[in-house]
């Protein structure tokens, strides 16, 4: 077993969960209109935000993102896409990941209480299947953003959760404060100042077992790494494949809610600009077949099969 640093465990069992919706989603709310009730810098240079924004509250589930509208160099508007990490429907609250501004580092200028054009949910969601009691959640770097959201739902509906997280060193860690108390948090730093010393895809298959799915976030590299695992975990548990059953019915269409849900690795992608409409192929990523895939539309959410991961054109992000 890998040695490792755990951060915090409490585990539950895990009821039953009703059929998620299918398909993208649009905006729930108009343009403008979003207060700004709070702005925190968790870490040198990510900046968490919190809107009243009920609509989207309302409407978000985990994997969706929102469109805020910036101004960048020259002065020209620019809607940028921000990973929803959490929501309050009680107080119509909507927490994001990400820069508020077209320059780095000048969220500073915003104030509690500046009003903001936000848009959403967009994009798909994860697919959790009714009968997964274990999930991992494996992120590198800020992209761990793209998976709070789902660690909460989740701890709520009574799953457990283990998240393993890859950084450069101790103080880039995400705050482990941010996660839920329930959550078994792991680390990996390159230089070895937490946790395991080397690559958070050395600890996957410590957990791959116990998993029922698992979701992850980050480089293109580490999505590739990690997909590799997931497409050699049967034969490692000694998981016999003994082909489909006649009269078994046809295979769900890849892509879809139901395939998706099959999937033991699902993968969240990043992406920097873009039309949320997928109009622009701004996001475009190569699938597995060779045709593009929109972030903005067929995801940001994907089944790991669905994407060329590896190949330069299956994903986009970076460590931090």
């Amino acid at each position: 077993m890998t040695p490792r640093t755990t951060i915090a465990r409490r585990s539950a069992g895990a009821p039953d969960r009703d059929d998620p919706a299918s398909g993208p989603r649009g905006p729930s709310i108009p343009s403008g209109g979003s207060e700004l009730i709070d702005l925190r810098e968790i870490l040198p240079g990510q900046w968490q935000s919190t809107w009243h924004a009920p609509a989207i509250a309302a409407g978000a589930r985990a994997g969706q993102y929102v469109h805020l509208r910036v101004v960048v160099a020259g002065g020209l508007p620019l809607r940028r896409p921000l990973p929803i990490v959490a929501t309050d429907v009680v107080s119509g609250s909507v927490a994001v990941h990400g820069s508020l501004t077209g320059a780095a580092g000048g969220d500073g200028a915003r104030r509690v209480g500046d009003e903001g054009d936000l848009l959403g949910p967009f994009g798909r969601p994860f697919e959790l299947d009714p009968r997964s009691r274990h999930l991992l959640l494996i992120a590198e770097g800020e992209a761990i953003a793209g998976l709070r959201l789902l660690a909460g739902e989740a701890v709520r509906d009574g799953r457990s959760v283990v998240v393993l997280l890859g950084a450069a060193r101790a103080a880039r860690v995400h705050p482990s404060s941010l996660l839920p108390d329930e959550v078994e948090y792991v680390v990996a730093t390159d230089d070895g100042s937490l946790g395991h010393r080397g690559s958070v895809v050395d600890l996957v298959t410590d957990y791959e077992a116990w998993a029922d799915q698992a979701f992850a976030a980050g480089s293109p590299a580490m999505l590739a790494a990690v997909a590799r695992l997931a497409e050699g975990r049967r034969a490692r548990l000694g998981v016999a494949s003994l082909g489909r059953k006649r009269g078994g019915g046809r295979p769900p269409t890849p892509g879809s809610p139901e395939a998706r849900r099959r999937a033991w690795l699902q993968v969240v992608l990043p992406h920097s600009v873009g039309c949320a409409a997928g109009t622009c192929l701004g996001c475009a990523v190569v699938g597995s077949g060779g045709a593009p895939l929109r972030v903005c539309r067929e995801g940001p959410v994907f089944a790991a099969a669905e994407l060329a991961l590896g190949t330069g054109g299956g994903a986009s992000g970076g460590r931090g």
